[in-house]
């Protein structure tokens, strides 16, 4: 039986988004506007491929994305609906807008970092290119005066203009401060938003350098656990509770550090609710999006119409190079905006100007567009080598799931293990991992973040060999 709702989409085949995601988004949208409810049932992907003159697999593929995320689910044998989970919010408006440990400086023979790139696959002779192309600019001598503590203009609106395109979110130049990397972000972050006093909930297992941040403002930590569908929301309702003064939350929920599961839409959705319900501030570390092997990453937080008040945080860093900083903070808070600019002024002046219009040029001539596509090919075919040398070798021993993008995998032993002796004796052969104590609030958790993007495949197979053998 067909269904009385007719999806309406205006289709535009010259996008860079995909004709399956255009179809995706625009179910979103009804859902969003109340068009369509909860348990509202769709038409088949026959009708709704006839009516949209598409091709059905094209309708399939977007009905897949839409029940990844969780936007709809499948009942067998009566249909597709709308999840019965999803909180319909009719006064919502559309609101304005609103990473890892340091390598060892030991030349180990194997380093399993926690999920660095590959360098060698970095767009250096483009940027070079880049670089030659500025200083011979006629007006190249306008771009060595001071600029703004915000960063270059131009690059802040390449990047809001991404920001709108690929991650859903409704951000203008204005709103955006460009900074040398994330963590420079999240230190801008703390400090103007936290005070003695305040307490911030914090992921566990999470990211510790976020958390130094966190305390240097003399702000306390809340743990919040973590599972297979990310964040415990009756642990942050517990500390909600608590009545103490709670001025934020830090997550990652795109691919939770360290363990990379992602944030369920129910839990996404709850989290909104108690940010508005309690006024605290979500913190979004969204920290390798770009790399994505699967539809296409979840989208932020941040670009859910109900949320008033967050911070968004990403890198350029692991797209171009380590090297070369580059992180940005995005907020609908203009005051918060305010005085991260005025601390920016005080310890840095400004960013890098030139940097920043090199890069720009990158993504204005689709260099870095075509970069990300090469490298996520390149990182997809390491995740599979990875996961064949997992099985190979771990299979009996621990348990990992295989992450949907990112440069890292989480294992898990299925017996408790000594991670600091299993360290010492990888470390005697040349091999350094890092330890779990690295994520833990409290006590060592029983995993470790193994990234396969940087060592080379023969270091790899010898590095998980040798993890083996000790387990």
């Amino acid at each position: 039986m067909l269904r009385a709702w007719k999806l309406e989409v205006q289709l535009d085949e010259q996008s860079d988004k995909a004709i399956y995601l255009q179809v995706a988004d625009a179910i979103i949208k009804d859902i969003h506007s109340g068009r369509l409810k909860s348990g509202d049932a769709l038409p088949g992907s026959r009708y709704l491929s006839q009516q949209l003159k598409l091709n059905r697999n094209t309708i399939v593929e977007a009905l897949n994305v839409l029940l990844i995320e969780g936007w709809l689910e499948s009942r067998e044998r009566r249909g597709t609906f709308v999840a019965a989970t999803y909180p319909f919010h009719p006064d919502a408006s559309k609101k304005g807008v609103k990473p890892t440990a340091a390598p060892s400086t030991k030349p180990w023979r194997i380093f399993f970092d926690d999920g660095y790139p590959d360098s060698k696959i970095a767009p250096i002779a483009e940027l070079a290119r880049a670089y030659r192309q500025i200083f011979n600019r006629k007006a190249k001598w306008q771009m060595m005066g001071y600029g703004t503590e915000l960063g270059d203009l131009e690059f802040r609106k390449e990047m809001a203009q991404m920001l709108n395109h690929q991650r859903g979110m409704s951000i203008q130049a204005q709103m955006l401060c460009i900074t040398r990397g994330s963590q420079m972000a999240l230190y801008l972050v703390a400090q103007t938003l936290l005070e003695k006093g305040d307490y911030i909930m914090i992921e566990n297992p999470g990211y510790k350098p976020a958390w130094k941040a966190f305390e240097s403002t003399g702000a306390k930590l809340l743990p919040v656990n973590v599972d297979e569908e990310g964040l415990v929301i009756t642990d942050v309702i517990r500390h909600l509770k608590s009545r103490k003064k709670i001025r934020a939350i830090y997550l990652t929920p795109h691919r939770q550090y360290p363990t990379t599961v992602t944030l369920s839409l129910q839990r996404r959705l709850k989290l909104v609710e108690l940010s508005n319900e309690y006024g605290f501030t979500i913190v979004e570390d969204d920290y390798d999006n770009e790399f994505h092997f699967g539809y296409r990453p979840v989208l932020p937080l941040s670009t859910f119409a109900e949320l008033k008040q967050y911070v968004y945080i990403g890198t350029m860093s692991k797209v171009v190079a380590p090297a070369l900083r580059i992180g940005y903070l995005a907020s609908s808070n203009q005051q918060l905006l305010d005085k991260v600019a005025a601390l920016r002024k005080i310890i840095d002046v400004q960013g890098d100007n030139i940097m920043e219009q090199a890069v720009l040029q990158l993504i204005k001539d689709g260099t870095i567009k075509r970069h990300i596509k090469k490298a996520s090919l390149h990182y997809k075919a390491r995740r599979d080598a990875a996961e064949v040398l997992l099985q190979k070798y771990l299979k009996h021993k621990a348990t990992w799931h295989v992450p949907d993008g990112g440069l890292a995998f989480w294992i898990v032993p299925k017996a408790p293990v000594d991670w600091f002796l299993i360290s010492e004796r990888l470390q005697a052969k040349g091999i350094k991992i890092i330890c779990p104590d690295s994520y833990s609030y409290d006590a060592p958790v029983n995993g470790i973040r193994l990234g396969y993007a940087s060592p080379g495949e023969e270091q790899l197979e010898e590095g998980i060999q040798a993890l083996a053998k000790l387990l």
